[in-house]
């Protein structure tokens, strides 16, 4: 008799020990599950080319003004401004790596600027009678998202006294992208 209640006192003292164990493992599994890591916009930006830290890259405005100037097209200067864009928003993460926090801002900013202007030129072009392409709405939706991303990654690395210059380059960025979610 005491062999059968002892059996039933391992089994029990075993089942006290195991559940806690298994259930702390279980519940922590679970968490993990719940805090997934925010997916990355996948948008490849261009290659900056020369950045504003060299003495050439007075050479590179001047060719980009003269572009801009030569464009006419309200939908090809929309598209050469996306790339203005997008390379200076390139320039802005090489220079923040070179530890020019303060250039690097300033070059976003001149970036978000250019990206500004866009929306304004697609409802120009609409109203000649040239739609601009889904495809075209969709690439500057996926740009503004990327430019977000890196904004709040530059918020994170760069020195907190430049907290305010970053905010007030998100605040733009949202502006943006309301823009162009209002195009027709």
């Amino acid at each position: 008799m005491f062999m059968k209640n002892f059996g039933r006192y391992i089994l029990l003292i075993s089942f006290i020990i195991i559940v806690p164990f298994v259930a702390y493992f279980v519940i922590g599994a679970s968490d993990t599950l719940v805090k997934a890591p925010q997916e990355k916009v996948i948008y490849n930006l261009p290659y900056p080319g020369l950045l504003p830290d060299s003495p050439l890259y007075i050479t590179k405005t001047i060719r980009d003004k003269i572009t801009d100037f030569l464009t006419r097209d309200n939908l090809k200067k929309a598209e050469l401004y996306l790339l203005y864009s997008d390379k200076r928003t390139s320039m802005s993460l090489v220079l923040a790596s070179k530890g020019k926090s303060q250039l690097a801002i300033d070059t976003f900013v001149k970036g978000e600027k250019y990206f500004f202007q866009i929306p304004k030129l697609l409802r120009s072009a609409k109203e000649q009678g040239a739609q601009a392409p889904s495809s075209f709405v969709e690439t500057l939706k996926l740009s503004n998202a990327k430019h977000k991303e890196l904004i709040e990654e530059l918020i994170k690395t760069l020195p907190q006294g430049l907290n305010q210059s970053l905010t007030q380059l998100s605040e733009l960025n949202q502006q943006i992208r309301r823009d162009i979610e209002s195009l027709p």
